[in-house]
């Protein structure tokens, strides 16, 4: 009774003993994906310190979230969700250790960097659908909401965690010796699913049917769908606009702040103390009604606070306004995520998490790019912090279309 009354609608999910060992074993991963990310990130600032490079190697470690995500939805809808996950962990394992190996060895260059980063950004794009749909099979509909904001929290817990744990072991050792952990980590994670078998109800394709023919209908689906469609254009604004600042904080840190990998883990370390704040109450909340509003909501709020840190006067100032900006960034992706896990039908889910994965997750790679080219004519300021402040027109537009998007997002939704 008292965890009930602690945690709210958070308990119900974690009584469920498969859940429990998944999401452990998913939190771990998460802690190495943040590390591996910090590393991959200052390793492409230490070896050019170019603003170029650095958004050249975020885009080839997201750019295939961009595209190959799209396949990956369809795949685990055919072959299984399980089955993917676990080729997933495999591949990235032992890219990072390989990664890992050759910085030890003083054998890394930016460009194994940029390839290494591609291979890496392309396992993961095949399991990410996967690790979001698997939520549905493991718990209930009434604890749909609750599960989704867990993986939140853990996921911005590792955020800070992270980043902290691969600061400090960069500053010591180098980020060879990160990389190997992060091997650790997801290893980990493969060994805590091993006994985890879901009844999928896989059947072989129709005839005639393909691959490219079942990602082209969830393209069709959410083009058809109001209400998803309206989720998905707000993610791509985001993604383009305000989300691609994370992925450009090594040069942030450096060039903006001075304050070289122990700002990055800072700055990296504050988002994910506001993100995991806000996921924790969302977790305790533990329903759907009212998350429209949410999203639209902060949509404004995340683009605000890029612009404040950015034009913040100290390290410490801009830390506060990426905390902020954590806060608003997580209840946007929780809102999302369970509004289109609560609206789409279960035939089509797995390609439509993949899409939203690609406008969520992917398309920062685009944006990181070209703020990233941009910053070497206007600066980082500039170029960021103009990006957010255009993200605000299209919280204008959703917030007059929000009211209409409610009863197709929030109701019974599809089974």
């Amino acid at each position: 009774m008292l965890g009930t009354r602690v945690f709210g609608g958070a308990v119900g999910a974690l009584r469920i003993p498969t859940y429990r060992r998944y999401f452990l074993g998913q939190f771990i991963a998460s802690i190495g994906r943040w590390m591996y990310r910090m590393s991959i990130g200052w390793l492409a600032w230490d070896l050019t310190h170019s603003t170029v490079w650095l958004g050249a190697v975020a885009f080839a470690d997201l750019v295939p979230t961009a595209v190959l995500t799209i396949f990956a939805g369809a795949m685990a809808d055919r072959f299984g969700i399980m089955r993917l996950i676990r080729i997933n962990l495999v591949l990235v394992l032992s890219l990072a250790g390989l990664l890992g190996a050759l910085v030890l060895a003083n054998l890394v260059t930016v460009e194994i960097l940029l390839v290494v980063a591609f291979l890496a950004g392309s396992a993961e794009s095949l399991g990410q659908p996967a690790r979001l749909a698997i939520v549905n099979a493991l718990v209930s509909r009434h604890d749909l909401s609750s599960a989704i904001a867990l993986g939140s929290a853990s996921f911005n817990a590792s955020r800070i965690v992270g980043p902290s744990i691969a600061g400090l072991i960069i500053i010591w050792t180098g980020a060879g010796v990160v990389m190997l952990l992060c091997a650790l980590a997801f290893a980990y994670f493969l060994f805590a699913i091993r006994n985890i078998h879901l009844e999928e109800g896989r059947k072989p394709p129709a005839k005639g049917d393909s691959l490219l023919r079942d990602t082209l209908a969830g393209f069709v689906y959410v083009a058809n769908h109001r209400g998803i469609r309206f989720v998905m254009i707000l993610l791509t604004a985001t993604s383009l606009l305000v989300r691609p600042v994370i992925e450009l904080l090594p040069s942030i840190a450096d060039k903006v702040f001075q304050a070289g990998p122990t700002g990055l883990s800072m700055m990296l370390s504050a988002i994910g103390v506001g993100a995991v704040s806000a996921s924790l109450v969302l977790a305790r909340r533990g329903q759907t009604k009212g998350l429209t509003k949410l999203l639209v909501w902060s949509t404004f709020g995340t683009g605000l606070c890029v612009a404040a840190a950015l034009q913040a006067p100290n390290i410490n100032v801009a830390a506060v306004a990426f905390c902020c900006m954590g806060v608003c960034m997580l209840c946007g992706n929780v809102s999302a995520q369970t509004l289109v896990q609560n609206a789409v039908s279960s035939d089509m889910r797995a390609r439509v998490l993949g899409l939203f994965i690609v406008f969520g997750h992917g398309l920062p790679a685009l944006g990181a790019l070209v703020q990233g080219w941009l910053a070497t004519f206007l600066g980082l300021p500039m170029a960021v912090g103009g990006s957010a402040v255009l993200m605000l027109s299209f919280w204008f537009w959703a917030l007059f279309a929000q009211r209409r998007m409610m009863g197709e997002l929030e109701g019974p939704g599809g089974e």
